[in-house]
């Protein structure tokens, strides 16, 4: 799933207006039709049915039942109109209890609604967010994370890079798995995948000569182990430890 568009490649100065309520409104013509929120999450149910690459001015105002033209009164071109769709998706849950709890829950917190995001619109790992363009909704989850984390006592920096530690994870997991659920769409199910290299593989395990691959328990590829959850147990486990151990040395230093 190779990259196919880029956050912020557009018009910045148009997107946030855009994105901050600063310029819904076409400034010509005669009553608007449409409204910018219902271009843009259609666009994002394009998106999420078909791909990002499915997306389009023409094809989304196909699916409006629009103009091509008409479009272009709301927001310049697709540039603009994928930094208003990532910000779309990135709103954060209304569910406080999500993020109760000390910053371990909210550490966790973030990155489930993270995989659930990803679920929800696979079409967002093959979009380029290095340099994302700052909506309400990516500010606000932003400011909900860091009221979790904020108490962990750490640098901001390091605040920011824990996020971008999880982000990495959950983004990578998530990877994984629509790719799994592409292969599977290609006509080649997991099952008969492997028992295709099975004679060979089968051969090569009994030579000898990985003796430790060989000796790996049956349950060891199996789908009732979970991958994700064990993972980030143990990231927030080193996370643990890392605050135990800055608060063991700013008790020496005030001792």
């Amino acid at each position: 799933m190779r990259t196919t568009e880029t956050s912020g490649s557009g018009d910045i100065k148009r997107s946030l207006e855009l994105l901050w309520g600063e310029g819904e409104r076409p400034t010509r013509g005669p009553k608007p039709a449409l409204t910018l929120d219902r271009i843009v999450t259609a666009a994002v149910a394009l998106a999420d049915a078909e791909g990002i690459a499915a997306v389009s001015m023409r094809r989304l105002s196909q699916e409006l039942g629009t103009g091509t033209m008409s479009l272009y009164r709301y927001l310049p071109g697709k540039a603009e109109l994928l930094d208003l769709m990532l910000d779309h998706v990135q709103a954060p849950t209304d569910d406080e209890d999500a993020f109760a709890g000390g910053w371990r829950a909210g550490v966790e917190a973030y990155a489930r609604e993270a995989l659930d995001r990803y679920h929800a619109h696979p079409w967002l790992l093959q979009v380029n967010q290095s340099r994302p363009v700052l909506g309400p909704s990516a500010v606000g989850g932003l400011e909900k994370v860091l009221s979790r984390i904020k108490p962990m006592g750490l640098r901001d920096p390091e605040l920011v890079s824990i996020l971008i530690l999880v982000e990495g994870y959950v983004s990578g997991v998530a990877r994984m798995r629509t790719q799994s659920v592409e292969a599977d769409a290609a006509g080649l199910s997991e099952a008969a995948f492997w028992e295709k290299q099975g004679p060979v593989l089968g051969r090569i395990m009994t030579s000898g000569k990985y003796p430790l691959v060989a000796g790996l328990s049956d349950d060891t590829f199996g789908p009732d182990f979970d991958h994700f959850e064990f993972g980030l147990q143990r990231i927030l486990d080193g996370l643990d430890a890392l605050v135990e151990q800055r608060e063991r040395t700013a008790g020496q230093q005030r001792g």
